[in-house]
């Protein structure tokens, strides 16, 4: 399975430009941060044996990395951690990508199918990303013109009636409307029957665009309450269609492992960014037009710039190649993009299998 990387800029040092010595130290310390959360030391890095070098040696190679912006020392005698550009090095020229097992991508693809409708499979996948990546999972709902089959309207009493309206995809969704008084059986009856007939496989905005025509016609045969409570209906999915959620999101609190402890403000900034759904979606949307994977690290986004985290994100496509939303994965910037990357990739594809 191929991987392409898509990604807002490139940094100025291509990876060619190291030494092969440096090269190799420099994908030591990336990979032993990204497992442990730490620093990493000369001494450790001589420890094994591998690198042939002394730690003075070690140290002096780290010093020149440090100059060259990919590492840097949180405090004056302890070990190197990767700058954003330093991983952002790692992960377009030197990241040995962890091809999925056949049975992780069955067993992916059996979770989603399991999930039942389309938006039990939405956040089914989100959960998916949560377990697989430990970090947080996201799906992006896009607004997507369903097809629909049936809608129904039904008295609640005070001057007040649910309308429901089913998808052809089994999903349902309800609304209450304000109808300000008394309404009988019979007009419920009608108005429900109306729409449901005229939905007939079309999207609602087709539906509502050949209903008003009709009704502003004189075509429809309606009564003038039934009129009423088919205006309001199709009134009330129009109106909250830009405020319905369209950002999944499971796992947050992966968000707070044993290497967050320390850095707990940064975890707790990452937070409230998840909280503003609409910037976080605006990010996901960003990635729609990418032909796999983008990957966002650290500062290189402003919205987590201050939390100091990445986001992994993916396009997903229905059976006809159309983009429908995006799904992807935030967390620290020590992610285990070599892992987590290809199961967003294939997370998005198997997705795509189950949307007509």
């Amino acid at each position: 399975m191929a991987i392409v990387v898509n990604y807002p800029f490139m940094t100025s040092l291509p990876v060619t430009e190291l030494t092969s010595r440096a090269r190799e130290i420099f994908r030591r310390v990336v990979e032993e941060y990204i497992d442990s959360g730490q620093p990493v030391g000369s001494k450790t890095l001589a420890a094994d044996g591998t690198l042939n070098l002394s730690p003075a040696s070690i140290r002096s190679v780290l010093a020149d990395l440090e100059t060259a912006g990919l590492l840097a020392a949180p405090h004056t005698s302890a070990g190197r951690l990767p700058t954003d550009a330093g991983l952002r090095i790692f992960v377009d020229g030197m990241m040995r990508v962890a091809e999925p097992t056949m049975q992780e991508q069955a067993a992916i693809e059996a979770r989603l199918a399991e999930a039942g409708p389309l938006e039990a499979a939405l956040k089914q996948a989100s959960s998916i990303l949560s377990d697989l990546s430990g970090a947080a999972g996201m799906v992006l709902v896009a607004p997507r013109e369903q097809r629909l089959a049936q809608f129904s309207l039904v008295d609640l009493g005070q001057g007040r009636a649910l309308a429901v309206l089913v998808g052809e995809d089994g999903g349902v969704e309800n609304r209450v409307l304000n109808i300000g008084g008394a309404i009988s059986a019979s007009a419920l009856d009608q108005a429900s029957n109306y729409i449901t007939a005229r939905l007939a496989g079309r999207t609602l905005a087709d539906a509502a665009l050949a209903m008003r025509s009709e009704i502003s016609a004189g075509r429809s045969q309606l009564d003038d309450a039934s009129r009423d409570l088919v205006e309001r209906g199709l009134a009330v999915w129009s109106e909250d269609a830009a405020a319905r959620p369209v950002l999944i999101v499971r796992g947050a609190a992966n968000l707070l492992d044993e290497a967050a402890v320390g850095d707990i403000e940064r975890v707790r900034m990452l937070l409230e960014d998840l909280e503003n759904k609409q910037s976080v979606a605006e990010l996901l949307d960003s990635a729609r037009e990418a032909e796999a994977t983008r990957i966002f690290i650290g500062s290189e986004n402003r919205l987590f710039a201050l939390s100091g985290s990445s986001v992994i994100a993916s396009p997903y496509r229905d059976r006809e190649g159309r983009v429908v939303g995006v799904l992807g994965v935030i967390g620290p910037v020590r992610l285990n993009y070599a892992r987590v990357v290809p199961m967003v990739d294939l997370t998005a594809r198997s997705l795509g299998k189950l949307i007509a």
